[in-house]
């Protein structure tokens, strides 16, 4: 039986607990799935997610106020099929021994060898911002790596959690796959429990926690958090198109995505230029944006009126905040994109992370003081550069340190599902997507092969000739 919706969180946990050894004596029955058991699951995923689609849409809509059915349909749903579906074309390939080189001259014809091995129970910790991309995207790298699996979603997304919790049931047995719902308690305790890997995605505050709690157990974790990205624009960029991208990415989810752009650099010159794109974009393209169903309702009332707060005090410093379409307060989940013009650097909204439809702007006098600035701060998640000079490209990705970067594009890094997605640092430790997740979720496991014509009996006592014959030969005496 699958996890149900308990009573209390003790209940829950209670059944999560029992879930962790049902689904370990499972994994100890089959602690190698074969590469046709893995597609097998990965097809029944990716099939989940098109079967489910209409209610995704649905439930996505439940929690959010209003979330667009096309980024519903591209990122919650056909991302993750297709995610699944590359990892089933490629899980054979990635499921191979990778050969390790030896010294002929002491192990003779032995070889060596890293075989990825399935890791066991592995628990999935989800933010509610993407409740199905981050929840279903990083089981696709699990059940590629062999894994059985537990997901905790977010008690701010109940109606995504509950239809999850349904969609996993459905197709999957309990001890494959489950999905624990519950509340603040669950989340408190879930990172407490024995797993063999832990997945966390959040903010760095509550992911230091979570790296905490599983210390006490000597559980692996990845951490995906978060971090201020910034978006630089050099001198030959400014311009309609890189305008509109910069602001089409900020507005997806409402600003409420761990890789958007948390704020825009611009030459000193080209300030006034910046906003005048702006504003035309805004007038062409988001007219009444806000108010539209392309624009994903804030998570709740308490964290838009946390952004109304950085707003307020930008105000009260004498920043000029633009506004980039009439205020209309009818829906009080749903906010105007606005720009804040070179606010100080102690400002709420330059010292945390803004997760919401403001963009802070801020001049800049040479590439140098961008690099520099960006780095006496914590490492992003992303790094982000328009520009047509592949120096200056070049000179921003290798001289800063990030979790991602992208050149002349913000954010997609994170949409490819062959390219290792994670943060560094403050946003972040470890990988998913990709082979990077299959290792990830792997024990990559060292192995030798002892073979003929070796010396390495030399390397145990009793020590003699032998060993000293490899020590002058080594020492070229």
């Amino acid at each position: 039986m699958p996890i149900m919706n308990a009573n209390s969180d003790d209940q829950a946990i209670e059944q999560v607990q029992a879930r962790i050894a049902s689904q370990r004596a499972a994994f100890l029955r089959n602690p190698y799935p074969s590469a046709a058991e893995r597609r097998e699951r990965l097809g029944a995923l990716a099939g989940m997610m098109l079967r489910y689609r209409p209610r995704i849409l649905e439930a996505l809509n439940a929690d959010f106020g209003v979330h667009p059915q096309a980024a519903g349909e591209l990122i919650e749903v056909l991302g993750v099929a297709g995610r699944a579906a590359f990892a089933a074309e490629q899980v054979q390939q990635w499921m191979q021994p990778e050969p390790r080189p030896t010294d002929p001259g002491l192990f003779g014809s032995g070889k060596a060898y890293v075989l990825p091995q399935p890791k066991g129970v592995l628990g999935n910790m989800v933010p509610w911002n993407f409740p199905f991309d981050l929840s279903a995207g990083p089981l696709v790298e699990m059940l590629a790596a062999g894994n059985r699996v537990v997901i905790k979603p977010s008690e701010y997304t109940p109606a995504c959690g509950e239809l999850l919790r349904e969609m996993v049931a459905a197709t999957f047995d309990a001890d494959l796959v489950d999905v624990a719902v519950g509340g603040v308690e669950l989340s408190r305790r879930f990172p407490t429990l024995r797993w063999d890997h832990l997945l966390f995605t959040g903010s760095p505050q509550v992911g230091r926690l979570v790296a905490l709690a599983a210390a006490d157990k000597l559980v692996p974790v990845t951490l995906e958090l978060g971090g201020k990205c910034p978006a630089i624009l050099a001198a030959d960029a400014l311009d309609a198109r890189n305008i509109g991208h910069i602001l089409g990415i900020k507005l997806i989810k409402g600003g409420q995505m761990c890789i958007s752009v948390d704020y825009c650099l611009v030459p000193s010159a080209q300030l006034g230029d910046f906003v005048r794109l702006a504003r035309a974009h805004a007038a062409e393209y988001l007219r009444a944006y806000s108010r539209g169903q392309d624009c994903t309702g804030i998570i709740s009332l308490r964290h838009r009126e946390r952004l109304r707060h950085l707003l307020d005090e930008a105000r009260s410093r004498g920043c000029e905040v633009i506004e980039l379409e009439q205020r209309d307060d009818s829906d009080p989940r749903r906010m105007p994109l606005s720009l804040v013009i070179d606010p100080p650097p102690d400002l709420a909204l330059m010292r945390e992370e803004i997760f919401g439809p403001i963009l802070p702007v801020l001049p800049y006098d040479s590439i140098e003081q961008v690099i520099a600035g960006i780095n006496q701060g914590e490492r992003p998640l992303g790094v982000y550069v328009f520009t047509g000079d592949q120096a200056i490209a070049d000179q921003v990705r290798d001289q800063t340190v990030s979790g991602g970067f992208c050149h002349n594009a913000a954010a997609v890094h994170g949409a490819i599902p062959s390219l290792g997605f994670g943060g560094v640092g403050h946003s972040g430790s470890g990988r998913h997507h990709g082979v990077d997740g299959f290792r990830e979720f792997s024990n990559m496991k060292g192995v030798f092969v002892r073979g003929e014509n070796d010396h390495i009996d030399a390397l145990a006592p009793p020590y003699g000739a032998l060993a000293s014959g490899l020590v002058a030969a080594a020492l070229g005496g």
